[in-house]
């Protein structure tokens, strides 16, 4: 008997150096009753990289965990015509205080089904099985795209580094996210 081969998925696409970057306006939301400015190491780590990768950082809120802050928050800046994206970390996991989702995918005018799927594919070469415990979930709201995360560190990496990155990347082929945005509110 042999053993099995693992299976290693290797992500398609590129970055064409030859397209414009479009820079993209983000905003950071933190889910949490127990973090603030100083201990959000997660919201910490994210703005950095929305940064470090040339988006802009259109503004940053930790709320707890809280079906209405959560989406007073969100909607707030969906309204506000300041941002492209919304990406939020904690409150996806599976326990009675985690509401992130019910907060949002009501709000949802479509949803992206695939960030759920690819985001669970990243993050079981990272912890196993454990990615079974979140809810990680995405969706359009009013032409904003809005990006659920886990809380921890290592899910906030694996989301940005290895999913949400290049399709907000305008150089990203064959296709990506930002190219979408000018027809998103289309009728």
């Amino acid at each position: 008997m042999t053993s099995a081969t693992p299976i290693t998925l290797t992500p398609g696409g590129r970055i064409d150096a030859a397209r414009p970057f479009v820079p993209v306006r983000i905003a950071v939301l933190t889910v949490s009753d127990t973090r603030d400015e100083e201990s959000d190491t997660s919201g910490q780590v994210l703005a950095d990289r929305v940064t470090g990768a040339g988006h802009l950082l259109a503004d940053r809120a930790i709320v707890r965990d809280d079906v209405d802050e959560i989406r007073a928050r969100l909607l707030a800046w969906v309204d506000s015509g300041q941002v492209d994206a919304v990406i939020s970390t904690g409150g996806t996991g599976i326990t009675g205080r985690d509401v992130t989702p019910e907060a949002v995918e009501p709000l949802f005018d479509k949803r992206i089904d695939g960030f759920s799927v690819v985001f669970h594919l990243v993050s079981y070469q990272s912890v196993g099985l454990s990615t079974l415990q979140s809810r990680a979930t995405a969706g359009i709201i009013n032409g904003v795209f809005v990006f659920c995360l886990p809380g921890s560190n290592g899910a906030v990496k694996d989301g940005w580094d290895k999913v949400i990155q290049a399709q907000l990347d305008s150089r990203h082929g064959p296709c990506n996210m930002v190219e979408l945005m000018p027809r998103l509110l289309e009728t």
